[in-house]
């Protein structure tokens, strides 16, 4: 991947050097088209149909900013919920989805220090991300490592990080502790397994639908199936519970995790993917997802001496500024990954104008690592024109049920 870094500064160079000296009459009809840029928007809240790729602005960086021309985007369950409008406060659409991406520096903005044009960089982006050039403050930005592709730096920062923040800075593993898992197929639950080998003695307990469980049976200790009584299982295993739970799935699933800690034990809640059932937001789902959480008691956590904590890490760069604290840890992941003690799993490649595929291969659980929206990947003939074709409205013909034309044609990189 060196020879891949250097080939793309080259490639920049190259852009920059060829347009130097040059009149900017002789340019008119090609500094226009410089100007716009392949982008995904999502038109409204809803289902696939919402989303469109299409032409828009290219935007320059401002004070303090970093343009990137992007390689790759991380599409995360996350990115689900947004585009059905699930989320709390979310921008009025039209907007551009995606929080994080990697790619090469194009330009910098005035006082931006530590970047230069043709570094390869991977970036936390607030919203936007889902574009052939993003423009993000320098403090989201970290230079990738030599070996590391632009897949897998799209698929490293947000997954690695929260997973890192999660286990050592909110629950404070040390050796000889359990951990369990849900989503352990999932990009994150994949990152949290690989960070636990590297702490001696960390027995992790995963939660993976069954058809999963061939690819993923090494990365965990013990294995279960999502819908079995997987507390059964663990106290069968482990009579005393566990000392750190990683929800994302939120529900009755709180409860379960509450009962299943130790004394000084954590329970981490990080996302809420329950409550996404169908293809647009149901309330029904959010209803029974509300429902079904156990209504924590303090005093019953005082008696207990069981500890309950909530984590969001987009919340805690774009909204409570830790962008230090992220940075560390940034270093610290690189670290690791520079000695080969973990590496993101990838799960699949898509064009950008594959995304509602994408999308959908999330929706169903289907995925195994993280999902990447590679923006120099040729879409299939059968997917290009579904995922660009919309009315003025952003609407769309359905498909007839039981079509299962997209899950025979998806583009494993494995």
């Amino acid at each position: 991947m060196a020879k891949e870094g250097a080939d793309m500064t080259e490639e920049t160079q190259y852009m920059i050097d060829t347009n130097v000296g040059k009149e900017p009459v002789e340019n008119v009809e090609s500094s226009s088209d410089a100007k716009e840029m392949r982008a995904v928007v999502l038109a409204g809240f809803g289902g696939l149909n919402k989303l469109r790729v299409t032409k828009k602005a290219m935007p320059e960086p401002q004070d303090g900013e970093v343009k990137i021309r992007v390689k790759a985007c991380g599409l995360n369950f996350l990115d689900l919920m947004v585009r059905q409008g699930t989320i709390d406060n979310p921008p009025k659409p039209p907007l551009v989805p995606g929080f994080e991406c990697s790619g090469i520096v194009e330009s910098v903005g005035e006082n931006t220090t530590g970047f230069e044009i043709g570094d390869r960089v991977m970036a936390f982006v607030n919203y936007n991300a889902w574009a052939e050039v993003v423009c993000t403050p320098v403090d989201f930005v970290y230079k990738m490592p030599e070996e590391m592709s632009f897949a897998e730096a799209a698929a490293f920062s947000l997954n690695f990080v929260a997973a890192y923040m999660m286990l050592f800075e909110v629950a404070n593993l040390r050796e000889g502790m359990s951990v369990l898992v849900h989503s352990a197929g999932g990009g994150v639950g994949q990152a949290v397994a690989q960070l636990c080998s590297t702490v001696p003695n960390v027995t992790v307990f995963g939660i993976a639908s069954c058809f999963k469980h061939a690819a993923i049976r090494d990365s965990v200790t013990h294995l279960f199936d999502r819908n079995v009584d997987y507390m059964q299982e663990v106290k069968k295993i482990s009579p005393e519970g566990v000392d750190i739970v990683l929800d994302c799935l939120c529900g009755d699933n709180t409860g379960k995790g509450l009962t299943l800690l130790r004394p000084l034990g954590t329970y981490i809640l990080y996302g809420a993917s329950n409550m996404v059932t169908g293809e647009t937001k149901s309330f029904f789902s959010f209803a029974k997802s509300w429902w079904q959480v156990e209504k924590v008691n303090p005093i019953k956590l005082y008696e207990e001496n069981k500890v309950i904590a909530g984590f969001s890490l987009l919340n805690l760069l774009f909204k409570h500024g830790k962008c230090r604290l992220v940075k560390s840890v940034m270093d610290k992941l690189l670290c690791l990954y520079d000695q080969k003690k973990i590496k993101p799993v990838v799960d699949s490649l898509w064009a950008l104008e594959e995304v509602k595929e994408a999308m959908q291969r999330i929706h169903d659980r289907g995925n195994i690592g993280k999902l990447i929206l590679d923006l120099e990947k040729s879409p299939t003939p059968l997917m290009a024109n579904d995922s660009t074709e919309t009315s003025e409205a952003g609407e769309e013909e359905e498909e007839p049920e039981g079509d299962n034309d997209s899950k025979e044609r998806m583009p494993f990189i494995h």
